[in-house]
């Protein structure tokens, strides 16, 4: 049963859920984009908690409905017909009691939304790209087995072949709340093909998991973008970009650049570094939030650092190793085949004891 603390609470989110509306629904609030934008983003921030705690109010009624039901005078089928839904109702109510708990707890409040995907090569030269390009097809493969969409935005090659950077997003259930442990540099050691001599070499690249922004997340001002359009680096021949399609949007005030050559659409291609840049910004205002209320830092696995180093993937071993948790798992190639729920699953459980302790 919903404790009376948690009932409180739930009462209050919902008072303030119907005043935030009353509130949007004033064409002077709406007037003024900003503040617009501020209380849209605090109810839906708080719109899953309201519905679910309406869900679970309903239930009540009807548990009660039907135990007053079971005090009256009915043949012995209606009553078993009864005290069955009664039994489904009671674990249908004590399912939801969880979830509001964890919601109130500020459990995976973004876990179901879309992210995006930012890999790049490290130390060690041209292996560290073709590393990079390993770990983008991995994350690429999970996608597929899980029923992800993978969505490339920009990217640039290195002359070995491997990925200087790659950034992509990734649309599906879970994605963020999985993909998220996946920040901070990853090291491989193996035995680069370019070595004649068998030695192993060290390489490194980083991933950066950022949160997709909805529309009320973030708020940017177009005074605040300087937008610039050059020609494509793009294939040659019959291929070659004969319009200025790149574009590279700057925001101001943080210096933050985002770039997108991909497409053929200068359109497509502002439309692509919008997001990308939206994201940034986002990050960032996320993680100033977070280093005010140290609290809120307590259940991250590791310290949320990219320059943190998160795992190692050792080649003559076969072995993979997170080094926040001190998991290792002897299934590199399954691993790198996209096969990494075993490596998610072991990073949620850590995850959920750090929230507990």
């Amino acid at each position: 049963m919903v404790k009376n603390k948690i009932y409180e609470q739930l009462d209050k989110l919902t008072a303030r859920y119907q005043e935030l509306e009353q509130l949007l629904a004033d064409h002077e609030q709406i007037a003024d984009r900003q503040q617009y934008n501020k209380l849209a983003k605090e109810l839906s921030d708080i719109k899953e908690p309201v519905a679910k705690f309406s869900e679970y109010k309903n239930l009540v009624q009807e548990i009660s409905d039907l135990e007053a039901v079971l005090s009256g005078k009915h043949d012995k089928d209606f009553l078993e017909l009864v005290q069955e839904e009664l039994k489904n109702l009671e674990a249908k109510k004590t399912g939801i009691d969880s979830e509001l708990e964890k919601i109130l707890a500020g459990e995976d409040k973004d876990a179901g939304r879309n992210c995006i995907i930012e890999i790049r090569q490290g130390t060690g030269g041209d292996e560290a790209g073709l590393f990079a390009a390993d770990l983008y097809r991995m994350y690429s493969k999970y996608a597929a087995l899980r029923g992800w969409v993978i969505e490339p935005m920009s990217s640039s090659v290195n002359e070995a072949g491997g990925i200087k950077e790659i950034i992509f997003g990734v649309k599906g259930k879970d994605s963020f709340r999985l993909l998220k442990f996946e920040s901070g540099v990853h090291r491989v050691q193996r035995v680069p093909t370019t070595e004649a001599q068998g030695r192993i070499h060290t390489s490194t690249a980083t991933v950066a998991v950022l949160l997709e922004p909805e529309e009320v997340d973030l708020v940017i001002e177009p005074k605040d973008l300087r937008i610039d359009t050059y020609r494509s680096s793009g294939p040659g021949g019959q291929h070659m970009q004969k319009t200025d399609s790149a574009v590279r949007i700057t925001h101001i005030p943080t210096g933050t650049v985002v770039a997108c050559q991909d497409e053929r659409s200068q359109i497509k291609n502002k439309a692509k570094a919008m997001r990308v840049l939206r994201a940034r910004i986002l990050e960032v205002k996320i993680d100033e939030e977070a280093k005010k209320l140290s609290s809120a830092r307590k259940t991250q696995i590791g310290t949320g650092d990219r320059s943190e180093k998160i795992r190692t993937y050792n080649f003559p071993d076969r072995r993979v190793t997170d080094h926040r948790i001190n998991f290792t798992s002897h299934q590199l190639e399954a691993i790198l085949e996209g096969q990494m729920d075993e490596l998610f699953t072991a990073l949620l459980k850590a995850e959920s004891e750090k929230r507990n302790e």
